[in-house]
């Protein structure tokens, strides 16, 4: 029966243990983050007692588990938080580091707590003199120096001399709520962390709370029992113990005094005390006086459970939303060739019905991508801690500004998006930002800034890394890219073209090797990950005052809103968010360069214009009415050259086969509701080939009054118009 019992302990930690290592993964995040955030206020109650808090669920979450590590280790964190969130301890720039240190140590203890083959012990060396650190902190002294010498205010010296406290017997009764299984939770594992702390003994069950065994119910609890916990932990470390069944238990915590009443007479008290209820909403004490007086009044008052509102939120595991996503894609694509069928059959019954039907899943289709939409501010928040630890091992002195943190991203594309930032941050800050000293003999401040920024731009994420640094010297990159045969020697490409080049393979300015850069490895990898995106990287700097990094990626992997034009037969998609506008093409053909390009004015403005027939060698006769799409990418339009326009329709993007892969322009493809297949154009590539300097001037002038008004209109306008094919 016990190995039995053991069998089942181990495959409710087997199944439970991921969601743990998830959750506590996520508290350490925020622990981080938290000890940054009370750099700059470190005397904020609120801060404190968060990550107080968090600290604490990690501690307990990891006891139930029984990850001895984890608790014993976080146990002397939490008691040095402890003194910071009740005033006992002032937060300093030392003690932070300390704590960021030690914040390090756990999220490697809770890493090998996943991965049964990593070994810890290599850092246990360190991990004895952070705890040691951390006891001269929470007895009032700093590291390296005597309590005495480095008392902080309102700490008296004695706080800093203070004895050991012996361990002490206290008397302890509770009685399990009913639903306490029901709710996940396992008393063998509660006991399991007080034992932790000390030493049980007198254990003693309530037999008579056992119903007969006709009578049982599986699923619900009926555990009651008193023991003796000889411990030196205050009475707030043992009622952490409960703090996860607190409002779903009787609880009477007796201490230790000379008048404390037998483990026995304690006992009948709790028999006497009422069972709780199915769903207790509080944590009680024993119904006797004397049971009573024991316990503080602040410990019988009903406490909210910490995170409480976390019962909102449902933890799905991501390949699991992939399936739905995918799912859906292909709904998408059947709704579409339902659709059509129906206006083939002209019935305006059944046209009616799919339209609505396509509208519903439009609304699930925006629903559930939005389940994958996540803050890229969270990713960015991860790198104060980089500049903080980064900066001070460069000497240099740098403030790290976060803007547009709420702009949204889809989830897969934010954790891949991570490395590539990592690297250019490191690099901006070794290569981009000064000294203090060079700073001031350049008659800047003496601080740096580093600004990570996020926007929505043309249906596309702009991410920018910007510092006010050195910037980047031209004629060392040239000179470095003639000496490497990535340029002819004696060649000066444009100033756009040279800076691209700190992105070729082995490609590096450094001076000497630093343990940061220097190498010639990372930036060609940014590149390729950030490619790999559908994205883009572009670097624009000016020599003394800084460099801007522009990373731009599509908001989603998955299902865009496109505007679909048809050239001869074969069908192409831009994102919809680009397109500006429809103006009349008439003529555009026959001004045309042999290479598909030439420009006309819109408006007093100047605007490349592209035919895709000739850029793609498309075999098609000329459009009797063709249209030009004014696109809109980077702060630049162009037009581009089309047969029909399709109006709007949903894309579900597919990735291009390894043979199309380096047609330039495209990003990706799309099944349509007939079958055929359209290219999903790339409108920042595609406009890189419609601004090329091979063009002839404005051959006619378009403005918009002395247009009809049938022949300029929006992509929706387009779609309501009848000109659909």
């Amino acid at each position: 029966m016990a190995h039995l019992h053991d069998d089942t302990d181990q495959s409710f930690i087997a199944e439970a243990l991921p969601a743990f290592i998830s959750e506590a993964q996520e508290q350490i995040e925020r622990v981080e983050q938290l000890l940054l955030q009370l750099e700059d206020a470190p005397n904020d109650a609120e801060l404190l007692n968060a990550l107080f808090r968090c600290a604490h669920t990690v501690k307990g979450s990891a006891g139930v588990f029984g990850l001895d590590a984890v608790v014993a280790f976080t146990h002397h964190v939490e008691s040095l938080l402890d003194g910071l969130r009740e005033g006992r301890q002032h937060l300093t720039p030392a003690m932070s580091t300390l704590l960021l240190q030690c914040n390090d140590q756990i999220r490697l203890l809770v890493d090998a707590a996943s991965d049964l083959a990593s070994d810890v012990s290599a850092s246990e060396g360190l991990r004895q003199h952070l705890v040691a650190e951390l006891q001269r902190w929470t007895d009032g002294g700093a590291p390296g120096t005597g309590a005495g010498d480095a008392l902080l205010p309102g700490v008296t010296q004695a706080v800093g001399a203070q004895e050991t406290p012996q361990a002490q017997p206290w008397h302890i009764d509770v009685r399990f709520g009913h639903d306490t299984f029901r709710n996940g939770m396992d008393p063998l594992a509660i006991l399991n962390y007080l034992r932790g702390l000390g030493e049980l003994d007198d254990v003693v069950l309530d037999e008579a709370a056992v119903p007969a065994l006709d009578q049982l119910e599986p699923e619900s609890c009926h555990l009651g029992l008193g023991f003796t916990l000889l411990t030196d932990a205050a009475q707030a470390g043992i009622e952490d113990a409960f703090s996860f069944v607190r409002e779903d238990c009787e609880l009477c915590i007796t201490p230790p005094t000379p008048t404390t009443h037998g483990l026995a007479e304690t006992h009948q008290a709790l028999d006497a005390a009422p069972a709780p209820a199915t769903q207790a909403a509080a944590v009680t004490p024993s119904a006797t006086a004397n049971a009573a007086a024991s316990v503080p009044a602040d410990a019988r008052k009903p406490k909210a459970r910490d995170g409480a509102e976390d019962g909102r939120f449902i933890r799905v595991q991501a390949d699991r939303l992939d399936a739905v996503i995918n799912l859906l894609g292909e709904l998408v694509v059947a709704s579409a060739g339902a659709s059509m069928l129906a206006r083939e059959t002209r019935q305006g019954a059944l046209i009616e019905a799919n339209g609505h039907m396509e509208r519903l899943i439009e609304e699930i289709r925006n629903g559930t991508l939005q389940l994958r939409m996540v803050p890229i501010g969270e990713t960015f928040s991860r790198f104060r801690r980089v500049v903080r630890d980064v900066a001070a091992d460069l000497h240099k002195d740098v403030v790290l500004e976060i803007q547009g943190g709420e702009t949204e991203l889809d989830k897969s594309m934010v954790e891949r998006i991570a490395d590539p930032l990592m690297h250019l941050v490191r690099n901006a800050l070794d290569h981009g930002l000064e000294t203090p000293e060079e700073r001031v003999a350049a008659g800047k401040p003496a601080q740096g800034q580093l600004t990570l920024s996020a926007c929505h731009e043309s249906g596309h994420v702009l991410i920018r890394i910007r510092d006010d640094g050195r910037g980047i010297s031209r004629e060392r990159v040239l000179k470095k890219a003639w000496d490497r045969g990535l340029v002819e020697p004696g060649v000066t490409p444009p100033d756009a073209d040279i800076l691209q080049l700190i992105f070729e393979p082995g490609f590096s300015t450094a001076e000497q090797v630093t343990n940061l850069s220097g190498r010639g490895v990372g930036m060609d990898v940014v590149r390729q990950n950030i490619e790999a995106l559908r994205g883009r990287v572009q670097i624009a700097s000016a020599p003394g005052e800084g460099t801007d990094i522009d990373i731009r990626l599509p908001l989603t992997l998955a299902i865009i809103d496109g505007f679909l034009v048809g050239v001869g037969d074969s069908r192409f998609i831009f994102p919809l968010e680009s397109v500006v506008e429809v103006i009349q093409g008439d003529g555009l053909g026959q001004s045309m360069q042999a290479d598909g390009r030439c420009c006309m004015e819109l408006r007093g403005q100047v605007l490349p214009v592209m035919s895709l027939s000739e850029v793609y060698g498309l075999d098609c006769a000329p459009a009797v009415r063709p249209s030009v799409v004014v696109i809109q990418s980077a702060g630049r339009q162009y037009g581009v050259l089309v047969d029909v326009l399709m109006g709007h329709y949903q894309t579900v993007i597919k990735p291009l086969s390894r043979m199309f892969r380096s047609l330039r322009g495209i990003s990706g493809s799309s099944i349509l509701g007939n079958g055929d297949v359209a290219l999903i154009f790339d409108v920042h590539a595609l406009g890189d080939l419609a601004a090329a300097e091979r063009m002839r001037r404005p051959t006619r002038s378009v403005s918009s009054p002395q247009l009809p008004s049938h022949s300029r209109a929006t992509p929706d306008e387009g779609a309501s118009h009848g000109l659909h094919s």
